[in-house]
Formats: C-alpha cells, sequence, structure tokens
C-alpha cells in the first residue's frame, strides 16, 4: 500500500541524444499531475525491453503519436512497462481508486519514480501476483498473446516455428502454443538457451545460424513445412523462414534484432508457395481498453495459477541500468530483466 505524500520533484532515467548506454542520464524532474482521462502510477519496477533499446539507438526518431508509430521526441524518459500503485486520478477517470495495483506498457517514461498513463492503458494486477512479476510480464505477455490469438491463430494440429524461443516473448509464445495444442520448433543460439526453449514446451529446437531449423520444421511436418513462422530475428532468418513454411503458411515478422528486412517482391512469397507475409505492431492489438485487458488477464492468470512461467533474469537497480542495456544487446540476457524503482510499494 501506498504512504505518505507526492513529493514535487523525482528521479528519472533520460536521453537527450541517441547512442550507446553512455547517453542514459539520471536527474531530477517535476512530478507531473495526471490530466483528463489520465492517472499517476507511483513505480515499484520497470521491464527493461528492446524497445528501450531500439528508442535509445534512435530507432523511432521522427515517430509521432498520430503515426502509427512510437512517439520518441528528445529529451525523453526511458521505459515502456511498469508496475505499481495509483497514487493520483485525473477528471474523466472511472472504476479507478488510488492505491490500486496497476501494470501498464506502450506508456514512455517507466524508468522513473511516477508515471503519467492512460486510463486505457491500465491493467489491474491481482492479489496474488506482486508487481515485480507484474511488470516482467506484461509487454511480452500481451505481445505473444496477440501474436498466438490473432495473427497466428494457432489451434490443436497446427505447428509453429518460434525464432528466439528462450528470449522473453519467445518464452511465452511456446507457452501459449503448446497451451492450444499446436506444435513447436523453437530456436535459439546457444546450448544453454535452447534447453530453456525445451523446458518451455519446445517439441524441438535447433539453431537458427545454420539450416538446422529448416530441416527440423520438414522433419517434423512430414515435409510440408509449419503453418505459421514467428520471426524476431530478421535478416539472417529471412530466406531460410521462406523454406520452412509450408503452401499457404504465414510469416509472422514482428522483430527484427539481426537487422532490418530488405523491400520484399511479392512474387518472391508467392513463388516459395503463395505465402503470406505480415509484420504486426503491438499497439494496433491493444487499441482499446478491454482488449488489453483481457490480454493482461490471460497472461496474469496464467501467472497465478501456475500454467504460465515466466523467468526473471536480473533485477537491478536504476544506477544499473547501463548493465541492463548492455546485456539485452548482446543476447547474454535469458528471461526478463527487471529495474527496481521502490520495492517497498507492495
Amino acid at each position: 500500500m501506498m504512504s505518505g505524500t507526492t513529493p514535487a520533484r523525482m528521479r528519472a532515467l533520460q536521453i537527450d541524444s541517441y547512442g550507446g548506454p553512455e547517453v542514459i542520464v539520471s536527474r531530477e524532474i517535476p512530478v507531473l499531475e495526471p490530466g483528463r482521462g489520465e492517472v499517476r502510477v507511483r513505480l515499484a519496477y520497470s521491464g527493461v525491453n528492446f524497445m528501450d533499446v531500439y528508442t535509445r539507438l534512435g530507432r523511432y526518431a521522427g515517430s509521432s503519436a498520430t503515426s502509427g508509430h512510437y512517439e520518441s521526441g528528445l529529451p525523453l524518459t526511458l521505459g515502456i512497462e511498469g508496475a505499481g500503485c495509483i497514487d493520483a486520478i485525473g477528471a474523466d477517470v472511472h472504476g479507478w481508486q488510488v492505491g490500486d495495483r496497476v501494470a501498464y506498457a506502450l506508456s514512455r517514461g517507466t524508468y522513473a519514480e511516477y508515471g503519467i498513463v492512460p486510463e486505457r492503458l491500465l491493467a489491474r494486477v491481482p492479489d496474488a501476483l506482486d508487481l515485480k512479476r507484474a511488470a516482467a510480464s506484461l509487454f511480452h505477455g500481451v505481445t505473444a498473446h496477440y501474436l498466438a490469438d490473432d495473427v497466428g491463430r494457432l489451434s490443436s494440429g497446427m505447428s509453429c516455428l518460434v525464432h528466439a524461443g528462450a528470449g522473453g516473448i519467445g518464452q511465452i509464445l511456446i507457452q501459449l502454443a503448446k497451451s492450444v495444442g499446436a506444435q513447436v520448433i523453437a530456436t535459439a543460439s546457444s546450448a544453454a538457451k535452447r534447453d530453456i526453449a525445451r523446458l518451455r514446451g519446445a517439441d524441438h529446437v535447433a539453431d537458427y545460424v545454420n539450416d538446422h531449423f529448416v530441416d527440423a520444421c520438414k522433419v517434423s511436418t512430414a515435409g510440408e513445412g509449419v503453418d505459421v513462422v514467428f520471426d524476431s530475428v530478421g535478416i539472417d532468418t529471412f530466406e531460410r523462414n521462406l523454406r520452412a513454411l509450408r503452401r499457404k503458411g504465414l510469416f509472422v515478422h514482428y522483430g527484427a534484432n539481426s537487422g532490418a528486412l530488405k523491400p520484399i517482391s511479392a512474387m518472391h512469397l508467392a513463388d516459395s508457395g503463395s505465402l503470406y507475409f505480415t509484420r504486426p505492431r503491438l499497439a494496433d492489438y491493444v487499441a482499446d481498453a478491454a482488449t488489453l485487458r483481457r490480454r493482461a488477464a490471460h497472461i496474469f492468470d496464467g501467472l497465478v495459477d501456475g500454467s504460465l512461467t515466466v523467468d526473471i533474469d536480473d533485477v537491478v537497480e536504476l544506477d544499473r541500468v547501463v548493465d541492463a542495456h548492455r546485456a539485452l544487446e548482446s543476447r547474454k540476457a535469458i528471461g526478463k530483466t527487471v529495474l527496481v524503482i521502490d520495492s517497498s510499494i507492495q
């Protein structure tokens, strides 16, 4: 629960220019009041995500809130995922009270002690779920949920390839696919990471730096190829993904950790077996509060009843955020890294 009064200023981790982790600076900034349709959240934890890295590098430079991308004008406070308790409520906000335990994603500024959040982005955290795990699971969880449920439309008897199966999204995606009876082939770059993917339920695992995953997809589907490929790697796996798919299969490209794809020829997709290709974005799949809360409830309920596991790789203080970013960029992190903002908030 919350106690005390809100200070006039707060600590925040910001960037004034794009670049490596060294551009992150700690400073004191004013604590703002929530506007119409907004609440202020006193943050306990913030998730660390590749989106934070991409923001720091300038991948979203020039984006605006109305362009369908992610607004990132400078200077800015990093972080797009957090959990804590509501501290103040703006006008026209209904159904929430000061002290409610909440988590949210896709609202800039969670590497800070307080965040201003649109009401529509709030998800209620069950009493049985600690705020640290809520902060570690919301962004990755709702992403995996929309990929499996809405885009891939996975069901019993289907097959899918999940790249980066030991990553935060990959681990949840494997579990969601298995929960509906789909067959999963997962890739990872090391034996230790492949063990993680296997532990999460993958039927077959392979290294994505060679052709083994294509062979695994063919062998496990009697030579036809998988129904869906979930790809967050990018340029390094593109051509092989086409070979891993069955005719009229679906290529879901939701990240580019190895580099952006080159322009795609429509005839190349046709010649590869009349394939479908999509590049979805989370914001379009949580465009209304009801959808976001439905996805969040699915993830949070799974964590509470034990049907879903989310690994927290590291819990770091704000002073160690540079280390956290470097570990993520170097792909040393397995699972999720969480920043401690105020662990006294329960």
